[in-house]
């Protein structure tokens, strides 16, 4: 599903416009954005949390130069859904062989 469906479906069901629904998509995006970025995480009751994760610094490698790097520590955006979410994928979705 892209954003333009999501747009499209809320457009549907409310009987707002486009136009509408897509300002405050946008908005709810770039809010949740500018929230991280100053540091502080998103709690949607029910739905999940947009968190900052650190990650610590590791040693990798360069394989076209066969070298070793240090990664530095670094954050990085983060969802993680809620229980009450979590079960209901469990429970309507089933598991798809690969």
């Amino acid at each position: 599903m892209t954003k333009a469906d999501i747009v499209t479906r809320i457009s549907d069901k409310t009987g707002m416009e486009k136009a509408d629904v897509q300002a405050t998509v946008e908005s709810f995006m770039k809010e949740v954005r500018n929230s991280l970025e100053s540091g502080e995480n998103v709690y949607l009751r029910g739905f999940g949390s947009f968190v900052i994760k650190t990650r610590a610094q590791k040693t990798g490698r360069n394989i076209s130069k066969n070298t070793t790097i240090i990664i530095p520590a670094h954050n990085i955006p983060s969802f993680k859904p809620a229980k009450t979410f979590v079960e209901s994928v469990k429970k309507k979705v089933k598991p798809s062989n690969s």
